[in-house]
This record gives C-alpha cells, sequence and structure tokens, in this order.
C-alpha cells in the first residue's frame, strides 16, 4: 500500500454549483459525472458529490460533521485561504490560529459549499500534532466553546 487514496461521499443538491464551488472554486479536477453523481480529485483523493432531491441544511457549527485537507506547509494553507476569498466562496470560519504557542497550535479555516458541506482547511505548526501530542487532550473547539 505505497500510495492510497482517501474516497469521500457526500450529498449536493445542485450539480452546477457544486461543479462552481469544488471545481472552478477550490480547483478541484472533474472525474466521472452521471445524473447522480460527480466524482472529483481534491488533491489527489476522490470525493463523490451525489446528488439528492432530499433538503439539505445547514449545521450550526462545524461538529460534528465535516471534512478537509490538512497542508504540510503554511504558504500552500494560506494560498487556498486566499484562492476561496477571490473566488467567492463562503467562509463558515474566517482563517485563524488555535491553540497559540501549544504543540496544538494550527491555522484552519471552514468553507461551505452550496449543499451546506463543511470543509476545514488546516495546517499545524508541529507536524506531531497530527496524530500524536496526545498528553494534549483538547480536540477542536469543543472544549473552550461548549
Amino acid at each position: 500500500m505505497d500510495h492510497v487514496i482517501f474516497h469521500l461521499a457526500f450529498p449536493v443538491n445542485n450539480p452546477k454549483e457544486t461543479k462552481q464551488f469544488y471545481i472552478d472554486g477550490l480547483g478541484c479536477t472533474l472525474g466521472r459525472e452521471s445524473k447522480s453523481a460527480i466524482t472529483m480529485g481534491l488533491n489527489g483523493h476522490q470525493i463523490v458529490a451525489h446528488i439528492t432531491k432530499e433538503p439539505l441544511t445547514p449545521q450550526t457549527g462545524i461538529y460534528p460533521r465535516h471534512f478537509g485537507l490538512i497542508f504540510p506547509s503554511k504558504e500552500d494553507w494560506k494560498r487556498l485561504s486566499d484562492r476561496a476569498k477571490e473566488k467567492g466562496l463562503k467562509f463558515h470560519m474566517n482563517p485563524r490560529f488555535r491553540f497559540s504557542g501549544t504543540r496544538l497550535e494550527h491555522g484552519t479555516f471552514v468553507l461551505q459549499d452550496p449543499s451546506y458541506n463543511l470543509l476545514e482547511f488546516k495546517h499545524y505548526k508541529h507536524d506531531s500534532a497530527i496524530f500524536g501530542e496526545k498528553h494534549f487532550p483538547k480536540v477542536g473547539d469543543t472544549d473552550e466553546e461548549g
């Protein structure tokens, strides 16, 4: 398993708006398309927007459901944030830094697609915080914001 590709499927209502957000906005690559789904590449990973007629509603916050990417460089993270602003994508949470001055310090921002799916993009100052730093119990903002 030298190179494993992550796959994620999620619901959307409007194929045209979905492609505008993910392809034109985020820069995803377009894969296969059908009347019921759009396959896209997100930084080498497969995401599939499944078209549904079911009403989709916004979440009140980013928990418990969202997905995204962790960038190895702060510059790449900032570049995507700048692109999202330039393309007029909807920010659910503006770029900011969490846990400053700790081993968990990271930049984050959250975008909302036209079907209310939330995407979080991060860059950790210390790579060890991605899967390690187990002696720090904080995960996200739930401990801070209740």
